[in-house]
């Protein structure tokens, strides 16, 4: 059992933290309780606990001011704060002291048990708090990596991070290289990683789509593509068996042109709707193949096409497509085939501008689409296709009204759910404060942050229930529940029955 002490100046607080919570199933006691800081600091030096639940505004000594002089002698304590005080100023400073969770009173009780539920499985995990500052630095490294691919820090600010960090890219020339698993990217990622841990002269690391990033660094040209290639290869082969990777290469570029390396790679990456996984894409040889059919020398504004998107306004797109497209038709040396070819490359780029607006990645509807482009008899019919195109971009973009700081966030539980997630964490990966996070993600999704991935979680666990012999115990761990009994729980509150019972029925 885990000793909890808990302190608040307001004793129907206390009392109703005893009885709202089944601390035993948790695994956990309370071991004491008190008023203030002061009266508490002197018994936790009596009785020591793991897990110190305090408010912040409190007379004689304050909650901060307790947490100071308990972590002087107790630095491994995990804390939750318990405010009725929304202040960004008591924020800052709890997280600064490496809180667990500020939660706001009255108390969401779901979100407080799933804090204690993530408190409890990082003590049975025995983390230190150096594993815990390993996350917090890979996260920082992947969103200072992705924000200078994107050109969105400036040299000597990104020079700053790179040198904090340990990031070395010191050479003359980039390539990027861009992996993409069709499922289970977490592990994808854990496996690179590992593979990696003795390469020198690539920096790896996750974008905000989720996709794993390999930035080679080298002195000359051939150095970068020949490194780039051969371990981007290596590692398409070794992971393939077990999953689909997708691999693309962006093009050589100065260190300084880096982003344009990464646009590259992205883009290299959509032509896998219509071409084999087997093998890399190299951005160099599509660029080639445009070349040849003069796709690179389009007069088309694709920026144009961007904000009339994202205004949702189809009529002036079905105006810009229908010029752009008469212009291409007049061109000298046009034929069936090279149209054919442009309008699955606008097929493409509509695909592209869904993506980078959702942070979503759904090739689905536009197959359809490209398969129709290939089946085509007249130059009618593809602009018309085109056009088809173009609407569903704009209807699926209004279907999708989440903020896309909820959409990254949706999309990171559906690939790491069966890892250790909290609002802390994720608050911290795409730079917003937690409790924000979990007010925007309630108002959203219309469920808690807790309840959405409890529910995600027991959908997984159905699907391996069905489909595999694993015992039950290996099912709960597989999707992030590290204690078989809270497991059982779950799933019976969201399925009717025992994980047994439906395992019988399947």
């Amino acid at each position: 059992m885990f000793k909890v002490f808990i302190v608040d100046d307001e004793p129907f607080i206390i009392e109703g933290l005893y009885d709202i919570v089944d601390w035993a199933k948790l695994g956990m006691e309370i071991v004491g309780h008190a008023e203030n800081g002061a009266i508490a600091l002197e018994a936790m030096k009596v009785t020591p606990a793991d897990i110190l639940v305090t408010d912040i505004s409190m007379p004689v000594m304050n909650g901060l001011d307790l947490i100071r002089h308990v972590r002087a002698v107790h630095p491994e304590l995990k804390v939750i704060v318990l405010s009725g005080y929304n202040e960004f100023d008591y924020l800052k400073e709890g997280m600064a002291l490496g809180i667990e969770n500020y939660l706001l009173k009255p108390i969401n009780l779901e979100e407080f048990k799933g804090t204690l539920r993530t408190v409890v499985q990082k003590l049975n995990l025995n983390r230190s708090e150096l594993a815990l500052n390993e996350q917090s630095m890979r996260i920082l490294r992947d969103n200072v990596m992705y924000r200078w691919l994107q050109d969105q820090i400036s040299p000597k600010e990104f020079q700053e991070r790179a040198d904090l960090l340990g990031i070395e890219l010191d050479q003359r020339y980039v390539q990027v290289s861009i992996l993409r698993a069709g499922h289970s990217m977490a592990e994808v990622f854990d496996s690179v990683m590992n593979q990696l841990s003795s390469s020198e002269n690539v920096v790896p690391f996750r974008d905000m789509d989720g996709d794993i990033v390999l930035v080679f660094n080298a002195d000359d040209v051939s150095s970068c593509k020949e490194d780039a290639e051969r371990i981007s290869d290596n590692l398409r082969l070794l992971l393939s068996p077990h999953n689909k990777i997708c691999a693309s290469l962006g093009s050589v570029e100065k260190v300084e042109d880096a982003s344009q390396s990464y646009s590259h790679a992205k883009r290299a990456q959509e032509y896998f709707m219509v071409r084999s996984a087997d093998r890399i894409l190299r951005y160099e040889d599509l660029a080639s193949q445009q070349q040849e059919t003069r796709l690179g020398d389009w007069p088309i504004d694709w920026n144009e096409y961007k904000k009339e998107v994202m205004a949702k306004d189809k009529k002036a797109l079905f105006l810009r497509i229908e010029k752009d497209f008469a212009y291409l038709q007049q061109l000298e040396g046009m034929t069936p085939d090279l149209l054919q070819e442009i309008a699955m490359e606008w097929l493409i780029r509509f695909k592209m501008l869904l993506q980078e607006i959702t942070h979503t990645d759904d090739p689905e509807p536009y197959k359809g689409g490209l398969s129709q482009i290939r089946r085509a008899t007249t130059s009618a019919e593809l602009m018309e296709m085109i056009k088809e195109a173009a609407a569903m971009t704009v209807d699926l973009l209004e279907r999708d009204v989440k903020s896309p700081v909820v959409q990254q966030v949706l999309n990171y539980i559906h690939d790491a759910y069966n890892q250790d997630l909290s609002l802390k964490v994720l608050g911290s990966m795409y730079n917003i404060h937690p409790v924000y996070l979990g007010q925007l993600f309630h108002k959203e999704v219309n469920e808690t942050f807790t309840e959405y991935i409890n529910r995600y979680r027991i959908e997984k666990a159905k699907e391996l229930l069905r489909t595999t012999n694993m015992k039950v115990q290996e099912i709960a761990r597989k999707v992030g529940y590290w204690e078989t009994g809270y497991f059982y729980k779950q799933f019976k509150k969201y399925v009717g029955i025992s994980p047994t019972e439906f395992k019988g029925l399947s």
